[in-house]
């Protein structure tokens, strides 16, 4: 039997409903860092491929990337803490690093990283930052996306800043979230909305791309586009999208086509407007086509000095939740989260309120953009949905402590059940272990010389 069937055997309580904590359900949990300092794992993949470290960032707090000089990592066994990665030049304008995520398969991770030359006329933002990958073996930095803020604008840069970096599941592509540095600038020259955020990909494999040295300019290995058009006035009930972000891999394939086949896709919230004129937020995926370098319908891949890079052809956008109706609708943005997906591909997660306004795991289908209400607590979850690897499992913050629900292949959640026990204030940044069988989180936790965020692991006590 596997940990995860002993787990499930092991942690069964009454229903989800019944928020009393049964001693005997309870995962064991354990403080893993101690160093007065932030330990920051930030809603990313923060385990190494074999499971024996942890990554994470020291930002002095959750908007201090800026001021943050390392990227470090603990073992997951001992305690041990090491640094990856530290700054050269630091100042308080930057160049700033966080964020990071490990390489599902090889030593290597990936994090935000700011103007190396950073001061206070070019300080660290975000439509200056690009996503930085350090090799443990060889010690060595190499930027992922290219940036390319003086004209001509080529194919393949990027002109503004990268960033909630995520490798899919074989480590070819990498997902990203992004601002562009000429919109920024066009915005306050015109007094004009155009600042807009979007999600995009970079592949290993796509054609090199070289830009001519200067200021804000560097040279990166990956190719890079945008995949998502985004509008800066989206017509009222017209389904435009003003803003995408929140984004995921779906399943570490992708999702299911008719045909049999599996589909790469990146699932993201789309900021809506609707005919009465308000904004509200809906569930998409965009597909992600295998070839970066070819023009779609909207435009140049580059873009030009008054609009965006334009989507790859073949990344075509899919609507999943249509929520207009719902007394309370759209994704709970109340609650800062992100979209993730099932292994399979099948499923994407999400906060929304229930008829009673109260703020549930939803769920929707890929295969058929039917979606249900996971859960049915009585007061809100906290936030980011984590599947375990299995994808028989999902954990979830609830009632300040974390719960688990078993998920069926029929799309069937139940047997809801608290796992750690309650504390003051909620644990945050789930992530699970590459093998499942640990679930690390972030605490808050206060000393004689001050409160640090600090990463603690919880498992199962299996005899």
């Amino acid at each position: 039997m596997n940990l995860l069937a002993q787990l499930i055997g092991m942690l069964c309580i009454s229903t989800m409903q019944n928020d009393s904590t049964n001693s005997n359900a309870l995962w064991s949990v354990r403080q893993l860092t101690s160093i007065d300092q932030h330990h920051e794992l930030d809603h990313n993949d923060n385990f190494s491929f074999d499971d024996q470290w942890l990554a994470f960032d020291a930002r002095p707090h959750p908007d201090g990337i800026a001021q943050n000089t390392s990227i470090g990592k603990v073992n997951v066994a001992t305690g041990e803490t090491k640094v990856i990665y530290q700054t050269k030049n630091a100042t308080r304008f930057g160049p700033g690093v966080g964020a990071v995520s490990y390489h599902p398969t090889l030593p290597q991770v990936i994090f935000i990283h700011g103007p190396e030359a950073a001061n206070e006329e070019f300080p660290y933002a975000g439509h200056r930052r690009v996503g930085a990958i350090v090799d443990e073996n060889s010690g060595e930095m190499a930027y992922m996306d290219t940036r390319n803020i003086l004209p001509p604008y080529i194919p393949g840069a990027l002109r503004g800043g990268t960033h909630r970096h995520q490798w899919s599941a074989d480590g070819n592509w990498i997902g990203f979230t992004y601002n562009d540095a000429i919109m920024v600038d066009l915005e306050k020259k015109t007094g004009k909305k155009q600042d807009l955020r979007t999600v995009g990909v970079a592949h290993r494999e796509g054609p090199k791309v070289v830009v001519p040295e200067g200021r804000g300019q560097i040279q990166g290995h990956w190719f890079s586009a945008l995949l998502v058009q985004v509008h800066a006035d989206p017509q009222p009930g017209s389904g435009e999208i003003g803003k995408a972000y929140g984004d995921w891999w779906v399943g570490e394939k992708g999702y299911p086509t008719p045909s049999g086949g599996q589909q790469r896709a990146r699932a993201f919230m789309g900021d809506l407007v609707n005919s009465k004129g308000e904004t509200f937020t809906e569930v998409f995926m965009v597909d992600v086509p295998d070839r970066l370098d070819q023009e779609g319908e909207f435009g140049p891949l580059a873009g030009t000095d008054t609009s965006m890079p334009a989507p790859s052809k073949g990344a075509l956008v899919h609507r999943l939740t249509h929520t207009e109706e719902r007394h309370y609708p759209g994704i709970a943005t109340e609650v800062r989260h992100w979209l993730t997906s099932s292994p399979c591909g099948t499923w994407i997660s999400y906060l929304a309120k229930d008829e009673n306004g109260i703020i549930q795991v939803f769920l929707v289908s890929t295969k058929t953009k039917d979606s249900f209400q996971a859960t049915h607590h009585g007061s809100h979850v906290q936030g980011t949905v984590r599947w375990h690897p299995s994808g028989e499992a999902f954990a979830y913050l609830q009632d300040n402590s974390i719960f688990l629900a078993d998920f069926s292949s029929n799309g069937k959640a139940e047997n809801h059940r608290r796992i750690i026990p309650r504390s003051h204030e909620a644990p945050f940044s789930l992530c699970w272990s590459r093998s499942g069988d640990i679930l690390a989180f972030n605490r808050y936790v206060s000393t004689s010389k001050g409160r640090w965020m600090h990463i603690f692991l919880a498992s199962p006590e299996v005899e």
